[in-house]
């Protein structure tokens, strides 16, 4: 069951850029992507992803939303670790191989991340402090709105097709982008 926030209240980092003033590199890749010029203005659903878990098949239905709503600006962005039980493999070639020959993954992915604990990335942290929780599994999902606020988190057991996942995908969808005026 998605434990759903409405996020009214929650100040944009000091920069202006919401929870996505981050860069991580591509899976596999060497130059960082800036999480907020690349994906600012979009709705995102950031997934904490492992290769090796029971949760792992929800790859293909977060392909699915990620084409579906790609022309409107929504974007799935892919973090692969092995925090919980090491269900990650450790080279990222072979994540990045599963992921696109075994689940045909297209939405971005990026180099493997702490998700929990002190070792967590500087994005994980933010996040787990806005929504109140961290991941307690693979496949933890927040929903960023236009802004890079959070709008809801979603545990392991929400699939990626569930009604109220999709229906708060779609309201944030509807909001126009910052300073465009424009849906």
């Amino acid at each position: 069951m998605a434990s759903f926030l409405l996020v009214a209240a929650i100040a944009t980092a000091a920069d202006g850029q919401g929870l996505l003033g981050h860069s991580y590199r591509p899976l596999a890749g060497k130059t960082p992507v800036d999480l907020a010029a690349t994906y600012g203005g979009d709705v995102v659903l950031v997934v904490n992803t492992a290769s090796k878990c029971g949760f792992t098949p929800q790859f293909e239905g977060l392909e699915a939303l990620h084409a579906n709503y790609k022309e409107r600006g929504f974007a799935v962005l892919g973090f692969p670790s092995g925090d919980f039980r090491e269900q990650e493999f450790e080279d990222e070639a072979q994540i990045q191989e599963f992921c696109t020959l075994t689940y045909g993954v297209k939405f971005p992915m990026f180099q493997k991340v702490h998700v929990i604990g002190d070792e967590a990335t500087p994005l994980y942290r933010e996040l787990a402090a806005a929504a109140g929780e961290a991941p307690k599994w693979n496949f933890h999902k927040y929903l960023l709105d236009r802004d890079g606020r959070l709008i809801a988190s979603y545990g392991s057991r929400t699939v990626p097709d569930d009604p109220e996942l999709v229906a708060a995908i779609e309201r944030a969808l509807a909001a126009p982008r910052p300073g465009s005026g424009t849906k």
